[in-house]
């Protein structure tokens, strides 16, 4: 493979947004008092920042091709497990006398201590990998099918799918291991799902901005016309 001058950059924002969106979504739940037809669109705070991992993923993929992507979605994967852990067994470590006094292991759990959970990891893994994936490679394939014109239509039409997989696969998990009420359920799907395809779409011109900068940067504008879109494979 080329060495590319701003891969890591993405990389390393890729990974960083991915995360920090995990423990954000344990942490809060936001509502605005916005409903629709009667359902309140209340929704998860990492929803607030997870969109970004998604237009970091178009990006790569547009500028660097599938492969490439798919080598830093399995990066995000490998972070995200290893972030799971840790807290994990941090929760199951003793805590310190005065820090139970001031938080103490049940607010670390309410807060944290989902993103530690065994079936929220997986959870999260799980619908991450489906999106992502799913994200990367309508993306790659309908800019062949396209000849690299309308750029738009692929960023959203790819974000359609891979965050209608996302979203419904990581609420309906953690909510049938308790994370979430079931009476919330359907409300955090749909808040969550209108609010991130539509900062996609919001975002799209800042797209437009990025990918014309890196392709004219990096001298790169990758066509997969031959890739093997397996997910399995690094290389």
């Amino acid at each position: 493979m080329r060495a590319y001058r701003y891969i890591d950059a993405l990389t390393a924002l890729f990974v960083t947004s991915l995360l920090l969106s995990n423990i954000a979504s344990s942490a809060k739940i936001i509502d605005w008092g916005v409903s629709v037809w009667g359902l309140r669109l209340a929704f998860d705070a990492g929803t607030l920042l997870f969109p970004v991992s998604y237009i970091l993923g178009d990006v790569l993929t547009e500028v660097y091709g599938y492969a490439r992507a798919r080598r830093v979605i399995w990066i995000g994967f490998g972070c995200a497990a290893l972030m799971g852990a840790l807290l994990w067994i941090v929760a199951r470590l003793p805590g310190e006398a005065q820090w139970q006094q001031y938080a103490g292991d049940d607010a670390y759990n309410a807060i944290l201590g989902s993103v530690g959970n065994g079936a929220i990891i997986v959870a999260s893994l799980l619908a991450y990998l489906f999106g992502a994936f799913s994200n990367s490679v309508i993306l790659a394939k309908m800019k062949v099918w396209t000849r690299g014109r309308k750029l738009w239509t692929r960023t959203i039409g790819s974000t359609l799918i891979g965050q209608a997989l996302d979203t419904g696969l990581f609420v309906l998990i953690a909510a049938a291991f308790g994370v979430f009420p079931w009476s919330l359920v359907l409300s955090l799907i749909v808040a969550n799902y209108v609010f991130k395809v539509g900062i996609e779409a919001v975002l799209t011109p800042v797209t437009y901005i990025v990918v014309g900068i890196l392709k004219r940067a990096e001298r790169e504008d990758y066509y997969d016309r031959t890739t093997d879109f397996t997910p399995f494979c690094i290389s």
